[in-house]
Order: structure tokens, then C-alpha cells, then sequence
């Protein structure tokens, strides 16, 4: 049990291993990155069901999924007086109860961290959407991007699951589910699936 942690809805699924970068502007924000930065503390990223990133009293209604990854503080810019860019990791699975919203707009709520995926071989049969990952980074290398921290890890059947789950073009309902699957190589089987249905693995 973390306890009271500090929220940050967002309309993406970030998983454990992957990279966020952030434009953060809003008081209530601003002020938890700077807590975060010097108590050395981490966020709860999770993903909305409802309503917007930038909400006020008064506005529609936030609902977001119990169910999200903890961000730890990599890089923090001051782009302009009041906007930062920050970027992040995720970390460690975690799964809330009781949510709450400050005055100022910040959800609090009670966390209870999740227990780090042991890593599993991907099986035989799953080895095609493994080298097609693989083939991936390199495409995007080559474009300039690089969305995915080193070391790679093929040999890990999560990593290669989270690591698709963050570029694939499925419903941000999809990949919340996959991120609360607890077992990796089911993941990376439905993944693995779907590539097949989109001729992206033979």
C-alpha cells in the first residue's frame, strides 16, 4: 500500500517500462510536479473514462479507471514562465480505492502497488511478433523517433507486449485491459493476435 497518491487523468494508458512526456500549465499540476521533484515522489498516471484532462469545478464530470501505472520524474524543463515539459517512466502497476478531488482540482486517492511481472520467455510461436517489434524500432530509429527506453528487452514477453500496446492504433478501452491482464504472455498472445488479423505477422 502506497497510500494517498496524487493523480494525473490522462486520455492515454501508460504502461510500466514506457515512456510520457507532458505539457503541464495547470496551478494544480504545476505544484505536484514540483512536490514530486523534491520529495523524490511519483504520480499515479491513469487513464479517463470521462471528461477532460483540463477540468475545472463546475465542468463535466471526471471518471477515470482504478487501475494505472506509477510515473517517476525523469527530465523537467521550464519551456515558459508557467509551462513545463516533463517527462516520465513508468514504473509499478498500482490499483486505487477511494478517490477524492482537492479544492484546487488534484484527485488523491488510496493506492495499492501491484506486484512486479516476473519475466516470462515469449513461447515459440509468439517469436514472429517479437522479431516484428524489433523490425518496428528500427523503422521508427530511422524517422528519428525513439519512443522506447534501452535496454530492449525482447527477451521478456511483458516488455514486448507494453512496448506494442503503446504504438498499435487500438481503443484506449483495449489497452487499459491489457495493462490489468496479469499474466504477460496472455498479453502478448492478444497482441500477438492481433497482428496476425491485420497481416502485420504472418
Amino acid at each position: 500500500m502506497i497510500g494517498e497518491l496524487p493523480l494525473f487523468p490522462l486520455q492515454a494508458v501508460l504502461f510500466p517500462g514506457g515512456l510520457l512526456s507532458l505539457k503541464v500549465f495547470e496551478a494544480r499540476y504545476l505544484d505536484l510536479v514540483g512536490r514530486c521533484l523534491r520529495e523524490k515522489a511519483n504520480f499515479g498516471v491513469v487513464c479517463l473514462r470521462q471528461g477532460t484532462e483540463v477540468h475545472r469545478h463546475g465542468g463535466p464530470a471526471t471518471r477515470f479507471e482504478h487501475f494505472g501505472v506509477l510515473a517517476q520524474l525523469d527530465e523537467v524543463d521550464a519551456e515558459q514562465a508557467g509551462i513545463l515539459r516533463v517527462r516520465c517512466t513508468g514504473t509499478q502497476r498500482f490499483r486505487l480505492s477511494a478517490p477524492h478531488q482537492q479544492d484546487d482540482g488534484l484527485w488523491l486517492a488510496n493506492a495499492e502497488t501491484l506486484p512486479d511481472e516476473v519475466p516470462v520467455l515469449p513461447s515459440e510461436e509468439l517469436i514472429p511478433t517479437v522479431r516484428a517489434l524489433a523490425t518496428a524500432i528500427g523503422r521508427l530509429k530511422q524517422q528519428g523517433s525513439t519512443p522506447f527506453l534501452e535496454p530492449y528487452r525482447f527477451d521478456d514477453a511483458g516488455w514486448v507486449a507494453n512496448r506494442w500496446c503503446e504504438i498499435l492504433p487500438i481503443p484506449l478501452a483495449a489497452k487499459q485491459r491489457l495493462l490489468e491482464l496479469d499474466e504477460p504472455l496472455m498479453r502478448l498472445q492478444l497482441v500477438d493476435e492481433f497482428l496476425r488479423g491485420k497481416g502485420v505477422v504472418g
